[in-house]
């Protein structure tokens, strides 16, 4: 694979299924150079392929395009399986909330909001979706017309909680529910008013056209800005909630009197990482905690009540009498009454990991589908309220979403040779039904990775991959490094090892301890002990394949990383000095200067690294910079609010102090996402440079070293 390939990955969202099981529809997302956004398309996929459609028994049912916006996303099918609703953004535009016949026909907008559509659901009786969108305050964010960024007020910080990477400020614009009626799909569409009714519309009393526009939920430039001509054309959207804090994930009570959501609206919310569970009556009111009896301070992710309507599901994370004691705790399932009462833990909070998604999906009268991180994949796993637990689909792929309609269970996962496709379970065997990644497998050559498990110095087993590129070796090897730390490298398809590998390079990628996917023991491994057991599970990790492969070559090698994997790279080349060269990328370089200017600042440095002056020093990379001796390739982006750019900006020039041969790769208007998310062109560009730097210390007859 190749950095020009970018487009050709194709990502596919979480199914809607009809309620009929006849057909799923998700929406297939990919990077365009020519836009330098990322653009796509719901899809229908109908779940009996081969088989002859009613509609013409003369045909064969395949996989098609089913809208035709610059980006559609989020499909969901109302549970009557009339209307199917999803987000639109236009060029430029923030994504609004748009619903459309489920037999097809044109899109209406629902929603104008400033900021955009964050999320959706829902009402049972598919009458009304709830949504969250982030309200600006007067004047901020374009609110006021001829106010640029530049032009706002100031803003007054007085907590620790105040923005957020790839959001922003967060205080001025907090995630707010409201809901909307869902209009007759077969009626007339409205036509904005001209001449004398534009006139008359003008002249209407004050408090009339004050009313109007405070039953809507945006503004007419925010119209105009997502393409929608005339707010006074949409339905009007009640506000829910008004606290200054986010409400998110919200859903329907199974009687859709009541909507569940979570957010942190306690007393001392600014100090610990605490959430939890609210309902708010749907027709309006005051939201009520939902707090079971016998839990803990705990940080709750998603919350759904079951279809009979008995329990509510949860998932959660302990934090600890601080209620800050969040490193590398897993995720699990809780159920307890509707009604109220105890909560009972579902799933084993040592050995299961369910932060593979945010959203609960619901099967059956009383149960529940969550993803499951384990070794590297996700897996499907189904709880039931009253117990019971069954593994769906495991091996080595990751799910990234399923949902069941009329008896059939659809399933979005990736693995080595696809970006994202759509399969149905059928007798507990997948079926895949897609191969959105095709066109990619045509072109570029897929590596398929090998997967090792090798001792460390004190014999602990560390798992991962190894990807090799085409051709005899000996090739030179790339030691890469995830974030998170509590993160993994997984079995799918992963475009910088294709690209590294493509270029010539073998790429080792594992999971050492403090890694998600291993049990919780595994993840704490390295609490108040960062650059300890995990510089040397990734050591023994290169040191074992380089014993093993005789077509690897363990005199040429070079080590990279981002975020935690930033860190880690450069703590190692601090005390290993085998490197030909090294990226640091985005890298939690100083837990000083982070804790007061990262956004989790002012809690990771002290919960990971332990909060003294003397423990920071002690894993500390920039306290060990002069140590270094491996040329370093610094990448940072400059809106990077999680590791600041000040960091590798600082890191940057203590080597170029010390004399050691190094670099500032800065992207303008990006932020810590930039490699998974970031515009197309500065992804390619991205990779043209890593190439560049690799050429020039471990070139590769694909990718050779520059001219003199």
């Amino acid at each position: 694979m190749k950095s020009e390939h970018l487009p050709l990955l194709n990502s596919v969202s979480a199914p809607a299924v009809h309620h009929d099981g006849t057909r799923a529809v998700v929406s297939v997302i990919h990077p365009d150079f020519d836009a330098d956004a990322y653009v796509g398309q719901l899809w229908t996929v109908p779940l009996d392929q081969g088989q002859p459609s009613p509609a013409n028994p003369d045909s064969h049912q395949r996989p098609r395009r089913l809208t035709r916006g610059f980006r559609d996303t989020s499909p969901y099918f109302s549970p009557d399986g009339r209307a199917l609703a999803f987000l639109r953004a236009a060029p430029g535009g923030k994504p609004q909330l748009y619903v459309v016949e489920a037999a097809g026909g044109e899109p209406q907008p629902l929603t104008a909001a400033p900021l955009g559509v964050a999320s959706f659901a829902w009402s049972p009786d598919s009458g009304s979706i709830v949504f969250s969108a982030r309200t600006p305050e007067e004047g901020g964010y374009g609110s006021v017309d001829g106010i640029g960024a530049g032009s706002e007020d100031a803003r007054l910080i007085t907590d620790f909680k105040y923005r957020m990477n790839g959001v922003g400020y967060t205080a001025d614009k907090p995630l707010q529910l409201f809901i909307v009626e869902i209009p007759p799909l077969d009626a007339e569409p409205k036509v904005a008013p001209t001449g004398r009714a534009l006139k008359a519309r003008a002249a209407a009393p004050e408090t009339a056209r004050s009313s109007a526009a405070s039953d809507s939920a945006a503004s007419d430039s925010a119209a105009s800005d997502s393409g929608v001509a005339d707010v006074g054309l949409l339905p009007a959207a009640r506000q829910l909630t008004t606290a200054a804090s986010d409400h998110d994930g919200a859903s329907f009570s199974a009687d859709g009197g009541t909507i569940y959501f979570t957010a942190a609206l306690h007393e001392g919310r600014d100090s610990d990482l605490v959430s939890g569970i609210y309902s708010i009556p749907a027709a309006g009111g005051q939201p009520q905690p939902v707090i079971p009896a016998n839990t803990g301070r705990q940080t709750v992710s998603a919350v759904r009540q079951s279809a009979d309507g008995q329990w509510l599901f949860f998932l959660a994370q302990e934090l600890g009498e601080s209620g800050q004691d969040f490193v590398a705790r897993n995720t699990a399932l809780f159920a307890m009454p509707a009604a109220g009462g105890d909560a009972t833990a579902l799933s084993d909070v040592e050995t299961l990991d369910l932060s593979g998604s945010d959203r609960i999906e619901l099967r059956g009268g009383a149960g529940a589908l969550v993803l499951n991180n384990a070794r590297g994949t996700v897996e499907l796993h189904e709880f039931g309220a009253a117990g019971g637990h069954t593994v769906l689909l495991d091996g080595n792929r990751v799910v990234t979403g399923a949902a069941e309609g009329g008896g059939r269970l659809v399933v979005c996962f990736s693995d080595f040779s696809t970006a994202g496709d759509v399969g149905v379970l059928d007798r507990g065997q997948l079926r895949r039904l897609t191969d959105f990644s095709a066109p990619l497998r045509t072109i570029a050559s897929i590596s398929e990775p090998q997967e090792l498990t090798l001792p460390s110095a004190d014999g602990y087993p560390v798992h991962g991959w190894l990807v090799k590129p085409a051709g005899p070796g000996p090739h030179p090897m790339l030691l890469n490094i995830h974030g998170g730390p509590f993160a993994q490298f997984s079995a799918a398809l992963f475009d910088e090892a294709q690209v590294y590998a493509g270029a010539g390079y073998a790429v080792l990628m594992c999971n050492p301890r403090g890694s998600a996917g291993y049990g919780q023991s595994h993840g704490r491994s390295i609490k108040e002990r960062m650059g300890t057991v995990d510089m040397q599970d990734v050591l023994a990790f290169l040191d074992g394949a380089g014993e093993k492969f005789d077509d690897l070559d363990a005199e040429n090698v070079g080590i990279m990383g981002g975020s935690y994997g930033g860190y880690l790279t450069a703590w190692t080349i601090s005390h290993d000095h085998r490197f030909r060269a090294a990226i640091v990328e985005r890298g939690f370089l100083d837990p000083v200067s982070f804790t007061g200017s990262s956004d989790i600042g002012w809690f990771f440095g002290g919960e990971y690294t332990g909060p003294t002056a003397e423990q920071m020093a002690a894993q500390s990379p920039m306290a060990r910079v002069d140590k270094v001796r491996t040329p370093s390739l610094v990448i940072h982006s400059e809106e990077d609010l999680r590791c600041p750019v000040e960091q590798g900006q600082r890191y940057f020039t203590a080597l170029k102090q010390l004399g050691i041969e190094t670099g500032l790769l800065v992207f303008p208007g990006e932020n810590h996402e930039l490699s998974r998310s970031g515009t197309p062109h500065h992804r390619k560009q991205r990779f043209d440079e890593i190439l560049k730097w690799w050429a020039r210390y471990l070139p590769t007859d694909g990718n050779p070293a520059p001219l003199p």
